[in-house]
């Protein structure tokens, strides 16, 4: 088959190589015209296998609300909180303790997630995709600046969000809820607990010191009685008015408190003590006067010092159940939910006209490198220069193009359908004109009209 070789290039003698045809239209207009199956092939497959790809990947959607860190609603001078660790440090416990391996797989249980993996995977696996799923990040609140270094150096706004990512959009809605109420009831039963932990210490302490206290009031006694010490009350010794006391006193807060009440206790412990001297030998053998008398002012000062300890310890201790009132009442620092998780419309994966648009780049790529490397590996004779590449360049005479009697009378045909075309465009337009469009006087007083208006 004769081929029509491109002889533009000049003949005085020696035919000159070059690489003009690479910036003339023609040549890659030639290059379409021959390849054009090379690069519809793999365009087509392409764009068929990426865009059945697309539609066939299964959608992501994400559920997520946000969760506000609140202050206190009772100021601090009033009544001092009991727990004063960092909000963030919190957060992060709070999310390493609901991340565990024990809720994550008691959450896919409830809500029977990802059947069709977990015949396939193990446990470990199902925690690790559990894991990926949740999303727990902090939000920045957007702010100025003036309100963001006040908020800064005053008290800053914490946010956080808590979602879920899953295939099915209403079940990722149930799963954060689930998450969010898991992460409100551990910071409520954190807080609790170490206010309830603080009281509990305290109070034992305050215990200890009272039993301590009674001890040294029972060895104060028995000192005084074996000295003989003046009574303070006509008739009354030193132990029977402490004694009398002790007995008024457990009378006048029984009406308040219960047995159980530490005071009560104490006062029971003290009594009991006081007893037990007065029953005791009247007289001890003293064989030291002087040093029965520095063992007495050591104890008075011991106590003094024990009382003012136990004295500290109850006011701690009654700081520390009103902190514990004030976490069990939820009026501290707490977490509020601001944005309940909601049931998504869109899905946040796969971004289907994105991927159709990189399968689209992706298919046209493949086609055009396709199609110039089969060019460039073609050794067929096209061009001069590549007849000149091979034959002495004295054996090439040019020989002018003769075109045949079917190609022009195809030329013809296609001019006549050319005109025939425009000709059948411009009636149509003409006639869309003439019945759809308003008349061209009523157009005019409109134009007129708001140009005047």
């Amino acid at each position: 088959m004769l081929q029509k070789i491109d002889f533009e290039d000049n003949f005085d003698g020696q035919v000159e190589q070059d690489r003009s045809h690479l910036l003339r239209p023609s040549y890659y207009l030639d290059i379409i015209k021959r390849r054009w199956p090379f690069f519809a092939l793999p365009f087509i497959l392409i764009v068929l296998a990426g865009t059945a790809a697309v539609l066939i990947w299964p959608p992501t959607y994400l559920s997520e609300g946000k969760i506000l860190v609140q202050s206190q609603q009772i100021p601090t001078e009033l009544v001092r909180p009991t727990v004063t660790s960092a909000a963030q440090e919190r957060i992060q416990v709070i999310q390493q303790r609901t991340m565990t391996r024990d809720n994550l797989i008691a959450i896919a249980d409830k809500f029977q997630l990802f059947p069709e993996k977990r015949t396939l995977m193990s446990v470990t696996e199902l925690v690790e995709l559990m894991k990926k799923s949740t999303k727990i990040t902090p939000v920045d609140p957007i702010l100025d600046f003036k309100q963001r270094t006040r908020a800064a150096l005053e008290n800053p706004t914490i946010v956080f969000s808590v979602g879920f990512e899953y295939g099915d959009p209403a079940v990722a809605a149930r799963v954060a809820n689930e998450l969010m109420t898991r992460i409100l009831n551990e910071d409520l039963r954190d807080r609790t607990s170490r206010a309830t932990d603080t009281s509990r210490f305290l109070s034992r302490e305050v215990q200890r010191l009272q039993t301590e206290n009674a001890a040294l009031d029972a060895k104060i006694a028995q000192l005084r009685i074996a000295q003989g010490k003046p009574a303070t009350a006509p008739g009354q010794d030193q132990p029977t008015s402490t004694l009398a006391q002790l007995k008024a006193e457990l009378i006048q807060k029984s009406a308040l408190y219960s047995d159980k009440h530490p005071t009560i206790q104490s006062l029971k412990r003290q009594i009991q003590a006081m007893e037990n001297v007065a029953q005791g030998p009247s007289q001890t053998s003293t064989g030291n006067d002087a040093a029965a008398a520095a063992s007495l002012d050591a104890l008075v000062a011991q106590q003094e010092s024990l009382q003012k300890n136990l004295e500290t310890a109850t006011a701690k201790l009654m700081a520390a159940r009103l902190g514990e009132n004030l976490e069990k009442d939820q009026q501290s620092e707490k977490l509020e939910v601001i944005e309940q998780p909601t049931v998504p419309q869109e899905p946040i994966k796969p971004h289907r006209p994105k991927l159709l648009a990189l399968t689209l780049a992706l298919a046209f790529a493949t086609g055009v490198g396709l199609t110039f490397v089969l060019e460039l590996t073609d050794k067929a004779i096209r061009r001069s220069s590549d007849l000149a590449a091979i034959v002495d360049n004295r054996l090439i005479v040019p020989v002018p193009y003769i075109a045949t009697k079917a190609e022009l009378r195809r030329r013809r045909h296609r001019g006549i359908a050319a005109v025939v075309v425009v000709v059948l465009v411009v009636v149509a337009l003409l006639g869309g004109a003439y019945f759809f469009m308003p008349p061209l006087d009523l157009m005019l007083a409109k134009a007129r009209a708001g140009l005047f208006r």
